[in-house]
């Protein structure tokens, strides 16, 4: 047959967009002087530019390379743009090492640059001259420049294309050279080649970008040779098989090699090499053996590439310009068991005259032969005709418009149908090919864009021409082809705009046209029964054993012997005409076959009915040709109309039965997979690799694990292949969602089933609903409905793997259109608008402004203000802790001199309060706002000013004169500027150095500082240089090092960083060299540096670092402050702590002697003056200061015990050592108490507590147990008149008492910090009020055995730092809860102090940081009670309290700052998937058992805060209102999750919920009541029933939408809602389907099954349709294929109920509907009147009946009834009739043996079929 003409799709004149994208730019389009290049590709060569470009236009992809410049464009579109160092000489794709996605390789002059699809660089020098470089399936093949050639023969590697082509004529229009980068950084590769080994091979091979290129080597007669002096120049590699072309000039020949990956044995490698050092000799080797040599071409090809036979066998192309000729090579492949094989026999080539062309994929798109794209050659002619082969098949040739060359815009363009190309155009060339497009260059220039029709638009000839690809042999199809694209009556893509409708008569034309052809050969000529001496050897044993050699490609030997024998047959083809005869059978045979599987998969999609029925004609008349009596009866059976089109053969030529798809999956549900028969599978469904009939292949394997089929690897028994998602299952239902997933069958392709196959895999859906494995992706849960645990797996951010990622891009695949509400949920800032927008507003009840930024504007987000409630407390403690603005002061209206002092004097006392809040105000905001990187640090102003109410709200200022206003605000700016900082959390995880110097102010400030140190504390100066560091330090301001230093050794917390360490020790001038310049440093910067010291070092128990800070807790001041050595030493004592931290018993031998120094300093009973300690000489030897630290051998106990008791606390903490309990004693007899200070007692009680740590229990006997026998006897008889006691005996047992209350509550706070634990509170409390008292009574007091009249007996003051420390450790217990009775205590001691003229700097300190320990971070966060965070705390409680602002004499006050460090954000709080927003919900929290009580759950409702990790065994969202999710946890001794670590299962605190349907949230329904969903939906169909009825449509009354959108947020019920209510619908006649509409809608909501609606409406209408056909004579419903979905839905009851499939909700469809529905359909049985007569006519005669105007309706129904019943075909009841003597058995006999013979038929039917045999 000739070939056929198509005419070319003409996309438009090409020119390569990076000119437009140059032009655009600004610069230049042509420079001669720097040519350009390019190439195309397709968009999934790079996976990322697929996934994330748009595509344009006609979809390709344009790599653009000018100079240095690459610009990477998609249609008309920029992606990336790359600029290297030096000119690119080429450039391609290629995979490297184990990554999966491509990366683009250019090659310079001295490096190559490796960039991935994201934009990462890796630059690799290169010691060689590299002249070109191509992609090999393993890695990059880099080929020398022969010598003194450098320059020529550079050209692009084309081979990034898909199709592997390489066009070697395409020359570089070369750049001009710059000027050559020196690399500083030489590859390793460089020490290797050294000398003459720099030319051992012209080859090399870069396996992977990290690694060096290794040598290549030749095979020559089993032995490698480095590949060296062949003169091989490379014209060709492929990407996908690991085959090299090359050409040699001298001997004028091209070879094809094999690259191989070899493992030489040590002796040959160095053979091999013996030049070169062996060390550097890998064993792994890459070589090339040849495989084929041609001579003759006088010239290299200028064009390779690969392409497919007709066979299926791959084919290489060299395009030999000067022989006008394509020569084409077949590839024979063969796979062993550990080798691939390739081979070329020379005889086996062939030739094609061409002078240009090019690999398409045209016929055969998406098809794979092994892992090659099938691809066609589209050629040039010498004619100048374009001709498109299939392999050596010529299939078409294709036409120009004629117009082409005076035509620019190319829209109803005519096209000549006598010429291939008009006179005045000529194509003289082909290139850029990329799939199925291709560019025309025409003889003036001109370069067009051309589509080659690649796939038909009509998706049902795509799926037959799939399915024929795969179900034929391929010398069948490729006849089938040749017919299908030759020249014919209907030309099959003749045109490129063809219709679908056309596409499927041209289709339908060659199918029938083979009929005719095998009918007038058969007419000719009998069949011939002889054999051939081919197909006897076809036919032999050595042929089947030949046979079991499987090739590479996937195409059999078999089929390659099969496709032999078929040339055979039509080479005799004259001569013996049966054999046509025979090969048209085949060929239709085959086709039946192939196209049946298509149309058992198209009954699996209900939008397809239309391609169902057309196909069903055509395979009925190849069924009628053949004599197929079973295959027609089973199309007439679905579509009965057809039977009287056609009629019958008188006889059947064939018994064949045909795969029954619905009869397959009806066994399954009743009787297990293994009891299916798989001859109902159609072949190509079971075909392994088959992508045809894809819909039904999936249910296949869907059904397989659903009933009990175990995969094995990929495949189960039947042979279906299917993918299984990532994941954990233990059950059958979560194989087969897993399996879902895998095959991206989501809910869309559900919901397009018909209902009763969708029906078990509902169920399984429905089943892993409620509690499914935590390991599975995101695309998962959303196909269960859960969107609340797909959002949670998404924003995990843990790295997930391949294929994870690869199905949560799918997630819109996963849902339907009108269920997608998956999306990035962003909270609204306010989420109670009925009160949010009036209680945010923060104002002064007197104050003018309300727009001062205070740093607490943002505070109240939606989240926090949910965990609050509708109170005020927010707003309270943001009017407490605001000090930017002026306070109020209370005088008269007409002020007198005197009230002018007052105002100061109460002035002055305000402002002691204000400096003293922002320390509390950066815990309230602590991490509650993200920075931008463009935006400016701010500060809330610092306001010391007062306002008069009485006076219009005037302003009075302190008075410069009496105060130093810049002295007082000095630290508390720093204190501000911390708070500031302190607001910012981490986004993305880190701040940037930019952002940080940005701040920078010019001169050094205390604002800055304080930013430094609040961002140090965060943990963000790790992004400051050292050069950063040093200019800080160089500004030689105090509060700026100390932010500077305190800040780095929080962010290098507990790493010992070098650089940072000697930053650190530069600040302590005792530790200087003697030949260290001196410097002067202030005492409280050295203090700094010592705790920085200790922050840095903390938990290494470094050995040195240890014995210099002790030294430095009892070193003697020789500084300028004498008065801060307290500090000192306390700071050194607080380091020496973190050094050691718990590690005291770890320390043996060594610990003695600084147990022994530490206890000195603590001091005793005894003095030791006679004991002096010397350090170690060496370093003595550089200490300087040692002389004037032991200038005496006596030292300050006072100066000293602080720091060593907190040193002892810190160094032994939680070790339950007895032995440091016993030596550090609390003073037990008046001597004692004499002799130690009360204020160290308080310590030491800590100190023993913090060692004891168990033992501290929240009991007011375990505080009195604290007290030592003496002084609880004097306290208690204080309320008796005992005259035996001196005043000042009794004064030091009640200092002793309310210290060692005050010290073991503390000690209370620091056992219980951020545990809210309810006795430790209402101890504290207790006490706290007990001490109020005891100032003045206040309050009553439940405890009345406390001891009374201790303000008679010890100073106010020290009554008053007490009693602040007991409420500083109850809001360190209930840190962040925002606790009412302790903020309402707090409040109380703000205000009494105020008024009482007794405000303290002090105490209003302990105040502003109660508050926000209480609130912190917003509520958001609270502390933990690891090691490092206890210290910590201690350090930030230290029970020292400074005297003003700026007292840092025995406390820093920059370390009240360091609680950060203790915090962690145990916060948790539901998000709403479906609306975004919080909501309030039940967790079931589970601790683990402890000494103190057993495992223990109880309630909490979010948001709230979750107990510390080493307790917390699970934590469970329950309530009846949202679907559970339970979260178990193993009990570890770690840190609460940072957010963005990678395994945190809170997601950084949101847990997304979904609510169950029928339930309102908390916020909208706090107690329930609106839940009640069944009384109130009946309320509403009922009113809306009586509404109908009646037809009243006024009124006020809950509408059905109004009620269920209430209810339920699936837009699918909400959208049915509304058409219930709409008023058409009110007006419909059938009342009945109105009814039935609300009940599925009642059903669907109130059993939270919004996907089943669709499902009862479908079977319910059929049904309806069904009845008005039989009683009304409508015939609607021309098919019986609802009728094997509604079997199927009985069958999935039955098998429900019977437990074949169990689910704890219940069946997913009432099984009592589905029975309904089988009573009605077998009740129309009974009413047609005909039935039982056509089904004797059918059963005897095989006749439906008569076409007529009852015809067609008499033969659907028959139609249903015999689907129904399972009647088969009159063929097979007659051979079960002939088994059994019907004429011997009566009729009730016969039933029973029927029922043997034919299983599958309803007992109903059998018993019609009998009683036809028993009347005949």
């Amino acid at each position: 047959m000739s070939p056929g003409v198509r005419h070319l799709n003409v996309l438009g004149e090409f020119k390569p967009f990076g000119l437009v994208a140059e032009a655009l730019d600004g610069k230049p389009q042509d420079d001669s002087a720097d040519k350009y290049d390019y190439f195309l590709f397709d968009s999934n060569v790079a996976r990322e530019a697929g996934k994330s470009a748009s595509t344009s236009g006609f979809g390709d992809h344009e790599i653009f390379i000018r100079g240095n410049r690459i610009i990477w464009t998609t249609g008309s579109r920029v992606y990336k743009r790359f600029t290297v160092a030096s000119p690119v000489i080429t450039a391609c794709w290629c995979h490297l090492g184990d990554m999966g996605e491509a990366l683009l390789c250019v090659l310079q002059a001295d490096s190559l640059t490796v960039y991935n699809a994201s934009g990462e660089v890796v630059t690799i020098p290169l010691p060689q001259s590299i002249s070109s470089i191509w992609p090999l399936p393993f890695g990059l093949l880099l080929e020398q420049a022969a010598e003194g050639d450098f320059s020529h023969n550079i050209h692009f590697s084309s081979s990034i294309l898909s199709s592997g082509a390489c066009d070697t004529s395409h020359p570089r229009r070369e750049i001009g050279h710059s000027p050559q980068s020196n690399f500083s950084c030489m590859s390793p590769f460089v020490n290797v080649l050294k000398g003459d080994t720099a030319l051992l091979s012209s080859h090399l091979i870069l396996k992977d970008p990290m690694e060096d290129p290794q040598f290549v080597y030749v095979e020559d007669r089993g032995k490698l040779t480095i590949m060296k002096g062949y003169n091989e120049r490379t014209i060709w590699t492929s990407d996908q098989v690991p085959l090299m072309a090359s050409y040699n000039k001298g001997k004028a020949q091209h070879s094809l090699w094999v690259a191989e990956v070899v493992n030489p044995t040590a002796d040959e490698a160095m053979s091999s090499l013996p030049d070169v050092n062996p060390v550097g000799v890998q064993l792994k080797q890459f070589s090339f053996h040849r495989i084929w040599q041609g001579k003759g071409a006088h010239a290299a090809a200028c064009k390779v590439f690969m392409a497919i036979d007709d066979d299926t066998t791959p084919i290489i192309c060299f395009l030999l310009q000067g022989q006008k000729k394509l020569l084409s090579l077949r590839l024979q492949i063969y796979e062993t068991n550990s080798d691939v094989l390739f081979d070329v026999k020379p005889d086996m080539s062939w030739s094609i005259p061409a002078v240009s062309a090019a690999p398409v994929v045209v016929t055969r798109p998406g098809v794979k032969v092994g892992l090659l794209p099938h691809t066609d050659i589209i050629v040039l002619a010498p004619e100048n005709t374009l001709l498109l082969y299939s392999g050596k098949l010529c299939l078409c040739r294709y036409l120009l418009p004629s117009c082409l060359s005076r035509c620019r815009h190319l829209h109803n363009v005519e096209f000549s149908a006598n010429v291939a190309v008009s006179h005045d155009v000529k194509i003289v060339g082909l290139a850029d090919a990329v799939e199925g497009r291709v560019n025309i260059v025409i003889s003036n220039g001109q370069m067009f864009r051309c589509a080659l029709r690649q796939s038909p638009s009509s998706s049902l000839v795509k799926d037959c021409m799939e399915a024929m690809t795969e179900g034929m042999i391929s010398s069948l199809y490729n006849h089938f082809l040749a017919l299908l694209w030759g020249d014919n009556d209907v030309t099959y893509l003749s045109k490129a705009n063809s219709s679908v409708d056309s596409e499927w008569v041209s289709f339908s034309s060659i199918m029938l046209q083979m009929c005719r052809r095998s009918t007038s050969i058969s007419e000719k000529l009998p069949v011939s029964t002889c054999q051939s001496s081919w197909d006897f050897l076809v036919n032999s044993q050595f042929h089947q054993n030949y046979c079991k050699l499987s090739s590479f490609t996937g195409a059999s030997s078999q089929d390659e012997l099969e496709s032999q024998a078929v040339e055979c047959s039509r080479s005799v083809t004259e001569a013996k005409p049966t054999e046509d005869n025979i090969f048209y059978s085949e060929l239709l045979v085959k086709s039946l076959d192939s196209l049946h599987a298509v149309y058992e998969s198209l009954k699996l999609d209900n939008l397809r009915k239309l391609d169902l029925e057309l196909l069903g004609v055509l395979l009925c008349k190849i069924a009628k040709f053949l004599g197929e009596e079973c295959y027609l009866d089973h199309y007439v059976r679905d579509f009965p109309y057809l039977f009287n089109n056609l009629g019958m053969h008188n006889s059947s030529l064939s018994g064949r039965s045909p795969p029954n798809l619905f009869r397959w999956l009806e066994n399954c549900l009743q009787h297990g997979f293994s009891s299916a028969d798989t001859n109902d599978l159609p072949p190509l469904v079971c075909k392994e690799g088959s992508f045809a009939a894809s819909r039904a292949k999936k249910i296949v394997s869907f059904y397989s694990l659903l009933f009990g089929a175990q995969q094995i690897g990929g495949n189960h028994p039947c042979g279906v292949c299917c993918n299984v998602a990532m994941g954990s299952y233990s059950t059958a239902e979560e194989h087969t969602v897993l399996a879902m997933v895998g095959e991206k069958f989501g809910l869309q392709q559900l919901d397009s089933l018909p209902p009763g196959v969708s029906l078990p895999l509902r169920h399984a859906l429905d089943k892993c609903r409620e509690s499914p494995p935590t390991d599975w992706p995101a695309a998962a849960y959303v196909l269960l409905g859960r969107e609340d645990l797909a959002l949670t797996r998404i924003e995990q951010p843990c790295k997930a793997s391949v294929q994870e990622a690869q199905a949560n891009e799918n997630l819109i695949e996963m849902s339907t259109p009108y269920m997608l509400h998956l999306h990035p949920v962003t909270i609204p800032s306010v989420i109670f608008d009925s009160f949010g927008s009036e209680n945010a507003k923060f104002e002064d009840a007197d104050s003018t402004d309300g727009s001062v930024t205070d740093g607490m504007e943002h505070i109240f987000t939606s989240c926090i203000q949910l965990r609050y409630g509708r109170d005020l407390r927010l707003n309270e403690v943001r009017r407490l802790l605001s000090s930017a603005r002026p306070v109020a002061i209370q005088t008269s209206v007409n002020p007198s001199a005197s009230d002018q002092d007052l105002q100061q004097a109460q002035l002055w006392q305000l402002a002691q309060r204000t400096t003293a809040l922002p320390i509390g105000r950066g815990a309230f905001t602590l991490a509650t706002i993200h920075t931008l990187l463009t935006e400016a640090f701010t500060v809330p102003k610092l306001v010391l000013a007062g306002r008069l109410p009485a006076q219009q709200n005037a302003t009075v200022n302190l008075d410069p004169n009496m105060r130093n206003i810049q002295e007082l605000k000095s630290w508390p700016e720093f204190h501000n500027a911390v708070a500031a900082g302190l607001r910012l959390a981490p986004l993305q995880g880190k701040v940037s150095r930019t952002w940080i110097i940005y701040n920078k102010p010019k001169e050094p400030n205390a604002v800055h500082a304080g930013l430094l140190l609040a961002l140090g504390l965060h943990g963000y100066l790790r992004d400051l240089s050292i050069s950063d560091i040093y200019k800080y330090f160089s500004q030689d301001h105090e509060s700026t090092t100390v932010g500077i230093m305190m800040g780095l050794a929080a962010s290098y917390r507990g790493t010992m960083h070098p650089a940072i360490s000697k930053v650190l020790y530069v600040h302590i001038p005792a530790r200087h060299p003697s030949s260290f310049p001196e410097l002067e440093l202030p005492t409280l910067v050295q203090s700094a540096a010592l705790m920085s010291v200790g922050l840095l070092f903390e938990g290494s128990a470094h050995p040195q670092t240890m014995q210099i800070l002790l030294s430095e807790i009892g070193r003697r001041s020789g500084g300028d402050n004498v008065l801060e050595r307290e500090g000192y030493a306390v700071s050194a004592g607080f380091s020496f702590g973190l050094v050691a931290l718990g590690r005291g018993l770890d320390m043996l031998g060594f610990v003695e002697t600084l147990l022994d120094r530490l206890f000195d300093y603590i001091g005793g009973k005894e003095l030791h003056n006679e004991r002096s300690y010397l350090l170690t000489p060496l370093t003595e030897e550089h200490n300087r200061g040692f002389g004037q630290m032991m200038d005496t051998a006596a030292f300050n106990v006072d100066v000293t015990a602080p720091g060593a008791i907190v040193a002892l606390a810190l160094m032994f903490l939680k070790t339950e050592s007895e032995v440091i309990l016993s030596r550090l004693s609390i003073p037990c007899t008046q001597f004692d108490l004499q002799y130690v200070r009360p204020d160290f007692i308080m310590l030491r009680v800590i100190a023993r507590n913090m060692i004891m740590w168990s033992r501290v229990h929240p009991s007011k006997k375990w505080i009195e147990s604290q007290v030592p026998e003496i002084v609880k006897i004097g306290v208690e008889g204080l309320r008796e008149d005992v005259g035996n006691l001196m005043e000042t005996d009794v004064e030091a047992l009640v200092q002793a008492y309310i210290n060692i209350v005050a010290g073991a509550c503390i000690s209370l706070g620091l056992k219980f910090a951020g545990t809210m634990d309810g006795n430790a509170q209402e101890l504290l409390y207790e006490y706290a009020v007990y001490f109020l008292n005891e100032m003045k009574p206040v309050a009553a007091t439940s405890g009345s055995n406390f001891p009374k009249g201790l303000a008679d007996y010890v100073d106010r003051g020290t009554l008053e730092i007490c009693l602040h420390l007991i409420v500083l450790s109850l809001s360190v217990v209930m840190a962040g809860s925002g606790h009412l009775q302790t903020l309402r205590l707090l409040k109380f001691l703000r205000g009494r102090n105020l008024a009482d003229g007794h405000s303290n700097y002090g105490t209003q300190m302990t105040i502003s940081l109660a508050l926000g320990f209480l609130f912190l971070g917003g509520g958001m966060r609270t502390f933990s009670t690891s090691n490092s965070s206890i210290a910590a705390l201690l350090i930030t409680l230290y029970p020292s309290l400074p005297a003003g602002p700026n007292d840092n004499r025995c406390h820093l006050q920059a370390f009240r700052h360091l609680y950060v460090l203790a915090t962690e954000a145990r916060w948790i709080q539901t998000i709403d998937v479906d609306t975004g927003l919080p909501v309030y919900a039940p967790l079931e929290v589970t601790i683990k058992e402890s000494e103190n009580y057993s495992e223990t759950s109880f309630c909490e409702i979010t948001p709230c805060i979750l107990p510390e990790r080493s307790i917390l065994k699970s934590v469970r969202v329950c309530g009846p209102r949202y679907w559970t999710q339970i979260i178990n946890l193993v009990p570890e001794e770690k840190p609460w999750w940072t957010y963005g670590v990678k395994n945190d299962p809170f997601n950084s605190g949101t847990l997304y919920l979904k609510r169950k349907v029928g339930a309102c949230s908390y916020v909208d329904d706090p107690i329930g009541c609106q839940s009640l969903l069944s009384r109130a939906m009946h309320k509403v169909f009922s009113m809306t029933n009586s509404r109908a009825s009646s037809g009243d449509s006024a009124g006020n009354y809950i509408s059905v939408d109004q009620l269920v959108s209430t209810f339920s947020s699936v837009p699918s019920l909400i959208a049915f809602a509304q058409l219930c209510r709409d008023p058409s619908w009110n007006s419909r006649p059938d009342v009945d389907f109105q009814e039935f509409c609300l009940q599925v809608l009642f059903e669907c909501v109130s059993k939270d099954r919004p996907a089943l609606l669709q499902v009862y409406l479908s079977l319910y209408t059929t049904m309806e349709l069904m009845a008005d056909l039989v009683m009304n004579n409508r015939d609607v419903l021309c098919d019986s294929v609802s009728v094997s979905s509604l079997k199927l839905a009985l069958a999935y009851t039955q098998a429900s109920l019977g437990g074949k499939l169990t689910n704890a909700r219940g069946s997913v469809v009432q099984s009592i509907f589905i029975g309904s529905l089988r009573k009605r359909l077998e009740d129309l049985f009974k009413c047609s009147r005909h039935l039982r007569d056509d089904l004797h006519s059918y059963l005897k005669l095989g006749r439906w009946p008569a076409d007529g105007s009852d015809g067609k309706r008499r033969s659907i129904i028959l139609s249903w009834y015999l689907q129904w019943f399972g009647v088969p075909s009159p063929s097979a009841v007659e051979k079960a009739v002939k088994k059994v003597n019907a004429k011997s058995v009566s009729s009730s006999s016969l039933v029973p043996l029927l029922r043997l013979l034919l299983p599958s038929t309803h007992i109903s039917a059998l018993s019609e079929i009998g009683r036809l045999l028993c009347s005949s």
